[in-house]
This record gives structure tokens, sequence and C-alpha cells, in this order.
């Protein structure tokens, strides 16, 4: 992607502005800018927005507060609002293939606790993926607030393969009648079959929970399978790969859409934040574009042949490569656990994320039914979770996956110092500046 002369004109206008009235807090953004534009960012869940997206963000609709919704509204002054608000909502249902879009909430976690508060009463039983196979804190872990108001009982994933064990899954379905049922991950690297999810959740009477925070920038591309025909409910996040702002959306049918908005707000939230939901609706006019396709098909091939390259290093790739824009590794086999191995990849301009890995780092799985937030002390720092949707928006293909994956194993195996190895990540973020200009 590229900076039009303006947008680096107008950017370069708010740091002076900065620089003037609150110097200290332009040399902080300053320095996340030469951050981001010298280091290779292969988290998982971080992208590089457009400036267009970043000019909403920074509009006078962050002025702006509107309780409630378009055309209901608890404060004056919202016709603009309503009308940011209305296009966000047309996009997104369009872009999905869904009846109704809820575009207000403020992160991926609120979509799902708001999702839970329309369907679930205090202490339903919610079936969802064990946190050390993938799941999310807001999938059952005590620590969140829905590990402590519902009742979550863990599936996993088969301990040869990795993939999710659809068996066991189903077995825990029929024994725990849930009220409803997840799938969704944060570090699951393969594609989930959500018929099936649909099959069990109508065999028992469970409403199906689609957690698409990390996927839904590829559905949008059409390089990932589309949730919303088999779902009730579908919750994401906009930022990812989908390339908006950081905030969250719930996408369902009609018949769900008051009980949706109404747990959005006033249930557990307040007023909606304007300038993130103008940004939002910009990231789905560019979602809906042929070049966003290309792109989406782009973060797959590269996070496939990033595992590739990771694997032949000698790191344990989980489920033997990937389908979607993340992949998780153990990188045990080169004789270092995940949270030293970020440490030492950082150091080095590599920045990434540590993770759970199931069954301890080995593959096994964990589909008990234990609390499905039960994860083993120290589980979330065995391996490492590793994205492609940023470097990829900022040009970068398979050539230059390989080049990574050489470079982070020779860190890790120490064969290349941080001083040497940060010259050669800078010397590539570089050659595929984020903002040229």
């Amino acid at each position: 992607m590229s900076v039009t002369p303006p947008a680096e004109a107008a950017a370069a206008a708010a740091v002076e502005v900065l620089r003037r009235q609150d110097p200290e807090l332009a040399e902080i953004l300053l320095g996340e800018h030469h951050r981001q534009a010298t280091t290779l960012q292969l988290s998982a869940a971080e992208n590089f927005t457009s400036p267009a997206v970043l000019a909403a963000l920074g509009s006078p609709l962050a002025n702006k507060y509107a309780e409630g919704y378009p055309g209901a509204r608890h404060h004056g002054g919202c016709e603009q609002a309503d009308a940011a608000e209305r296009l966000a909502v047309t996009r997104a249902k369009a872009l999905f293939g869904a009846g109704h879009a809820n575009v207000q909430p403020h992160s991926g976690s609120a979509a799902v606790l708001a999702a839970y508060a329309a369907l679930l009463r205090p202490g339903d039983t919610v079936l969802a993926l064990g946190l050390p196979d993938g799941g999310h804190l807001t999938h059952g872990s005590p620590a969140h607030l829905a590990g402590r108001l519902f009742r979550f009982v863990a599936y996993g994933v088969d301990a040869g393969s990795g993939l999710v064990d659809h068996d066991r899954m189903r077995a825990l379905a029929r024994a725990h009648l849930p009220r409803a049922i997840v799938c969704g991950s944060i570090a699951y690297p393969r594609h989930l079959d959500h018929a099936f999810f649909r099959e069990v959740a109508d065999e028992v009477g469970a409403y199906l929970v689609a957690d698409a925070a990390h996927p839904i920038g590829l559905v949008a591309g059409g390089a990932a399978p589309n949730p919303v025909p088999y779902a009730d409910v579908v919750c994401a996040t906009t930022h990812k790969v989908l390339r908006g702002p950081r905030g969250g959306m719930i996408l369902c049918g009609s018949e769900l859409a008051g009980r949706i908005d109404r747990a959005v707000f006033p249930f557990t939230q307040g007023g909606a934040q304007m300038h993130t939901i103008a940004a939002k609706a910009v990231a789905f006019g560019e979602a809906s574009t042929p070049a966003f396709a290309a792109y989406a098909r782009q973060v797959v091939a590269n996070a496939r042949a990033l595992a590739a390259r990771l694997a032949a290093e000698g790191l344990a790739v989980t489920t033997g490569g990937t389908d979607t824009h993340l992949l998780t590794a153990d990188p045990a086999p080169l004789g270092v656990d995940g949270r030293s191995a970020r440490g030492l990849l950082a150091a080095a301009g590599l920045v990434l994320d540590c993770c759970a890995l199931p069954g301890g780092g080995t593959g096994a799985a964990s589909a008990g039914a234990a609390p499905a937030g039960a994860a083993p002390v120290g589980a979330a720092a065995r391996g490492l979770r590793l994205g492609t949707a940023a470097v990829t928006t900022q040009g970068m293909g398979e050539a230059e996956m390989a080049a990574i994956g050489s470079l982070l194993a020779r860190v890790l195996t120490g064969e290349t110092g941080a001083a040497r190895a940060r010259g050669e990540a800078r010397e590539l973020a570089g050659a595929f500046p984020p903002y040229p200009g």
C-alpha cells in the first residue's frame, strides 16, 4: 500500500502540532513510527491500516458522543454520526452476507461478551476450545468475566494431528448439553469446519457462536470459509487481517438483531466511538475490492511459505503447516522455549508473540471436561505464534518469508547475533516501508 502526498503531508502536520504543544508525547509517537518501520511485525494480531483509516480515526467524529443507535440517540447533533454508522453497517452486511451487523463493540472481547449476554444466563454451560489448544480468554478463562459468569467445558485437539478432535467435541456436547458452543481460536492455524459445529449445535439444542476475530479478514477477501451462514452469531475484530481500526463487530441474522443490539448498548458498554466506527466503514469499503482479495490470498501464501521454512529449519510447526494468516511453532528443538525465544527475537528486530501449545508443547490434546480456561502453569510460554498480515501489507512475498524464517532460526541457534540480525531485519523492513514517503 502507498501513502499519497496529501496523506503524508497531513501526518507530518499532525506531528508538528504535537511537537509544539506536547513534545514529550510527540517523541513517543515518532519512536513508535520508527519501531514499526525498522523491525519486522510478525504478530498475528497486528497489521498496518491505510492512511484513509488513520484519517477517519483522527476525524472530528472523535468529538461526538452518540449513545444509542442511528435514529435513536440519547444525544443531539448525531446526523453525521448516524450516517457514518449506517454506512459501516451496510458495508459490513454486504461484505459478509449477514442479515444484521452491530459495529459498536470496542474490541473483539467486548463483542464476545455481548454475544454471551444476548444468548445466555449466568450459570449456563458453554462448550469452547480450551486455552492450551488455542482458545481465547473469553472462551472460559477464570481471569475473564465470562469465565466467572458461565460454566465452560473445554474441547481440544487430537494428540497426533493437532486438529480439532471432532469425535471428542461431539461427545462432550452430548454429555454436557451446553447452551452455546463457541468455534474459534487465537492460535489454531487451520480452517474450522463450521458445518460440523452447526450440526452438533443443532443436535444438542445449542446456539453456535463463531469467534472469527482472526480469520474474518481472510473471509472478506475470499481466502477463508465464511462462518455467517452457519453460526447464530459471529463475533470479530476489525483489525488483524481485515486491516481496519482496533475494534470489534457482531454479525447475526435479523431474528437476533434486537437482542444483540441491546446486549451491546446499554448492557455491556456505553457510547459508541464514532471516529472508530467511521474508520471501520473505510476498512469495509477497502475490503470489498479486488486488490484486497489478492492481498488476502497472498497473506495465506506467505504464511504457508514461512511455516515451510521454519519446519525446514528445525522448529516443530503445529499441524504441519497452516491454512490461514497465522502459524504456531515449538522452538524447543532449537534449544529454547517460547518466552525466551520471543525475547531473543525482539532484540533482533523480529516482533511476534509466544503462545500456549497443545499438550504442553508437543501437540497432545487437552480435550477433557476441565474448565476451558484451565491452562497449565507456563503453557503460555511454550510456543511461538507468527502472522503474515502486516508484512504482506508491506508488499513482501514468499521469498521474503524464506529470508525471515532463516533469520529467525539463526537467531535462536545463536548463529547470528542480535546486532547483526537487527541490521538484517532493518534492511528488509526498509525495503518494504509500511508508509512510503
